[in-house]
C-alpha cells in the first residue's frame, strides 16, 4: 500500500481558509492532499463526508495532577479527555510534587508521561531555579512557568517552588529565560492588592464562595491589570518571550494590544471559564466553587471577544484544573478553602466550534487560537496545520452535531463537568494522533504510552 490511512470527503480547515481535499498519511506524518475523489492506495479509508478536518488543538496549559495530586486525576485520565475532546498536544503545568523545577525531576515527569499519556504532550517546568533553566531548557521544553503568588508553606496549590512575587526575583527569572531562549509563563496576581481586597471582605465576614469571586473581580480586575502591567514592563526590560496567562479583564486586553504595538515579545491566552462558565453571575450563584476559576464581569465581555477575534489574544488554553467534590463543597462557606480551577480539555472544542457555528468566531480563527498559533508561538515544528509534510495530529469534527454536555461522559477522575446541561452545536468525533486513532465512536482507543513529546524545535526563535 502507498499510504497507511486515507480520509476522504472532509473538508480541510486550516487558519488561512477551508477547502475540500483528501488526505493521505504515511508514517505519522501527511504525505498527500489530493483533489476529492482522487484514487489513494491505503491500508486503510476513513469516510470523512459531511466532516470537517481541522487541526488536532494543542493545550498548552492544562494541570495533570501527577505525580502528587492522583486523587483527582492522573496522566492517562487526562489524556483519555484529550483524545476525546479533539486535543492531540498537552502541556503540563507544575503545581504537581515534587515540584519540576530541577532536571532530575523534570525527567522524572517525562518518564511518567512516556509510559502514560494517550497524546502527545510536554512539561511546563517551573522556572524557580535559576541554576537550572538552561539545563532543562535543553531537554525541550516549550516553557517555563510561575505563579506570581507568594509562596505559602501549603502543599498546594502554591507550594514552595512554583511561586514568585518578588520583581527582583521575576526579573532575574525572565532574563534566564531570555538568555535560554525559551518563553516564560505567568499567573498574573497582585499579592499585596489582594490581602488588602481579601482583608475587607473578612472583616465584613464575608467568606463564600460568591465573595471569593467579587473580592478576585473587584475595583474592575485591579489585580489582574496591575500585575499585567508590571509583567509587561519588566518584559520590555529582559526580552523574554512573555505568555500571560488567564485575561480576562478589558484593561489587560489594551495594556497587551498597546506592548504589541511597541514590538515586546509578549503573547496572551484566555481560557473556556472566561467566556462560557464564569461570564454568568447566575452561574456563580448557581455552582459556587464549582463555576471559579473567576468570575468575570460583564463589562469585560466585548472587550475579550474582541481581543480574541483580532489577536490581541493569541490563543486559548483550557487550565484544565480538575478537584474533587470535597474540595469545592467547602467552599459553599469558605470561597478561599475551596481549590480554584475548573475542569475543560473534553469539551471546550465543542464550545470554541459552538461559538463558530453562531458567529462569533470565524472556523479559521477556531483552528487558528487552538492549533497554529500555539504551534507557531511555542516552536512546535510540524504542529498546528493540515499540510504536507506536517504531523498526522488530527481531529474530525461534526460542525452540525448538537449535544447537552452531562456528567456520564466525562473522562476525568473527578467525574463532573460545571459544564453539565450547557448545549454545543459541533463536536470532536475521530482523533488522530500520528496517523493512529486514539478516539472514535464515542471511545478512546488509544492505550496510555502511544503519546509522545512534543519539543520545542532547537536553533529557531519565536
Amino acid at each position: 500500500m502507498a499510504f497507511d490511512t486515507a480520509i476522504t470527503g472532509a473538508r480541510i480547515a486550516n487558519a488561512h481558509g477551508v477547502r475540500a481535499a483528501d488526505v493521505a498519511i504515511r508514517d505519522g506524518r501527511i504525505a498527500a492532499l489530493v483533489m476529492p475523489g482522487e484514487s489513494l492506495d491505503a491500508a486503510e479509508t476513513v469516510d470523512a463526508t459531511g466532516l470537517t478536518l481541522m487541526p488536532g488543538f494543542i493545550d498548552v496549559h492544562s494541570h495533570h495532577r501527577e505525580p502528587g495530586f492522583t486523587h483527582k486525576e492522573d496522566i492517562a485520565s487526562a489524556t483519555a479527555a484529550c483524545a476525546a475532546g479533539g486535543v492531540t498536544t498537552t502541556f503540563a503545568m507544575p503545581n504537581v510534587y515534587p515540584v519540576p523545577n530541577t532536571a532530575e525531576v523534570v525527567e522524572d515527569m517525562f518518564g511518567l508521561y512516556r509510559s502514560s499519556a494517550i497524546v502527545n504532550w510536554n512539561v511546563n517546568a517551573a522556572g524557580t531555579d535559576l541554576e537550572q533553566i538552561p539545563r532543562i531548557a535543553e531537554m525541550g521544553v516549550a516553557a517555563f512557568k510561575v505563579f506570581m503568588v507568594v509562596d505559602t508553606g501549603r502543599d498546594y496549590p502554591h507550594m514552595p517552588g512554583i511561586g514568585v512575587h518578588d520583581h527582583g526575583q521575576l526579573m532575574a527569572i525572565m532574563e534566564a529565560c531570555a538568555a535560554a531562549d525559551v518563553a516564560l509563563m505567568v499567573h498574573p496576581h497582585d499579592q499585596a492588592l489582594m490581602d488588602h481586597i481579601e482583608k475587607g471582605f473578612w472583616d465584613r465576614g464575608e467568606r463564600d464562595a460568591l465573595a471569593y469571586a467579587r473580592a478576585y473581580a473587584a475595583h474592575n480586575g485591579l489585580i489582574w491589570d496591575s500585575a499585567i502591567a508590571t509583567l509587561l514592563r519588566l518584559q520590555e526590560a529582559t526580552g523574554v518571550h512573555l505568555h500571560l496567562l488567564h485575561v480576562q479583564t478589558e484593561r489587560s486586553v489594551q495594556l497587551i494590544a498597546q506592548a504589541k504595538r511597541r514590538g515586546q515579545r509578549v503573547t496572551a491566552e484566555i481560557n473556556p471559564w472566561a467566556l462560557f462558565l464564569g461570564h454568568r453571575w447566575e452561574n456563580i450563584e448557581r455552582l459556587g466553587s464549582y463555576a471559579l476559576s473567576y468570575w468575570v464581569p460583564e463589562q469585560h465581555h466585548e472587550a475579550l471577544w474582541n481581543g480574541l477575534r483580532d489577536g490581541t489574544i493569541d490563543l486559548v488554553s483550557t487550565d484544565h484544573a480538575p478537584h474533587t467534590r470535597e474540595e469545592k463543597e467547602i467552599g459553599w462557606t469558605d470561597g478561599w478553602k475551596a481549590n480554584t480551577g475548573t475542569p475543560s480539555t473534553q469539551f471546550y472544542a465543542r464550545m470554541l466550534l459552538d461559538a463558530a457555528h453562531h458567529g462569533r468566531l470565524s472556523l479559521e480563527r477556531v483552528v487558528e487560537a487552538c492549533s497554529t498559533a500555539p504551534a507557531k508561538l511555542f516552536d512546535l515544528e510540524g504542529k498546528g496545520e493540515i499540510a504536507v509534510g506536517a504531523d498526522a495530529d488530527l481531529v474530525l469534527v461534526d460542525t452540525e452535531k448538537t449535544e447537552t454536555v452531562t456528567d456520564d461522559e466525562v473522562l476525568s477522575k473527578i467525574g463532573y463537568t460545571p459544564y453539565a446541561g450547557e448545549v454545543y452545536t459541533g463536536m470532536p468525533v475521530r482523533t488522530f494522533v500520528g496517523g493512529k486513532t486514539v478516539f472514535a465512536d464515542g471511545r478512546v482507543t488509544g492505550e496510555p504510552g502511544c503519546g509522545t513529546q512534543t519539543r520545542r524545535a532547537d536553533g529557531r526563535r519565536r
